[in-house]
């Protein structure tokens, strides 16, 4: 997770969240652990608030600006990599197929990640930067408000075709949100990775900067836990 002392710094540190030991020859990898489980789990079990929904954002952003400031591209933001904790920290989880870029390699063009969250320019194996986490977050953002992402009954090769051709994904009801929160969405989505803002452009957004302390979200997940443990 990264430094969110000072949101406007640049960040050289990670905190250290995780251990590796050799045994047996084996390595086993020894992390935290993250008692709230997925935001996909929060989705789906719950209705969010526009507050949450900046809480959430405003941590994701700082993990995804962290990386982009280190050259490394995530390639799969969706809701079952973005973890809870029931003190209402969030985190980013499983960098399987994250990229690192560097002056020496080119931008990768091939395509990585999960396509409904996947931007245009990764299905049409255009090379792409950073941006492409960000659209991702945007369908993200679509998932917390309507419960469900964009082209959810359909198949993984007719999303990839509607990604590419069928323009930006519309909300069913946007008169319902705020404008703030419509626009940073809008800011998310550009199809022009040139208009697409970035990570540390999003944390200046007004929605973002309204979001309040982390522990808000400690309710929303404890009565999600408490309902889990129920139907066990």
């Amino acid at each position: 997770m990264v430094n969110t002392e000072n949101p406007k710094m640049k960040y050289t540190e990670m905190e250290y969240i995780g251990k590796g030991y050799l045994l047996g020859g084996e390595l086993w990898l020894v992390m935290e652990y993250m008692d709230g489980g997925t935001l996909s789990d929060v989705i789906w079990n719950t209705f969010l608030t526009e507050t949450e929904i900046a809480v959430i954002s405003w941590e994701c952003l700082q993990g995804l600006d962290f990386l982009h400031w280190n050259h490394v591209i995530y390639r799969d933001v969706k809701s079952d990599n973005i973890l809870l904790r029931t003190d209402g920290s969030v985190k980013l989880a499983d960098f399987g197929i994250s990229v690192e870029l560097s002056p020496e390699k080119k931008r990768p063009s091939s395509v990585a990640g999960t396509p409904w969250w996947m931007a245009p320019e990764v299905v049409t194996r255009q090379p792409y930067g950073s941006k492409v986490d960000i659209w991702s977050f945007g369908i993200v953002g679509i998932e917390m408000v309507e419960r469900e992402v964009p082209y959810r009954s359909r198949s993984p090769a007719m999303t990839k075709f509607l990604i590419a051709t069928a323009g930006t994904p519309q909300l069913r009801q946007p008169k319902l949100l705020s404008a703030w929160l419509r626009d940073f969405l809008s800011c998310c989505l550009q199809r022009d990775e040139e208009r697409r803002w970035s990570a540390n452009e999003l944390l200046q957004h007004p929605f973002v900067t309204s979001a309040k302390p982390v522990s808000i979200l400690a309710p929303l997940i404890t009565v999600l836990k408490r309902m889990q443990e129920r139907r066990m």
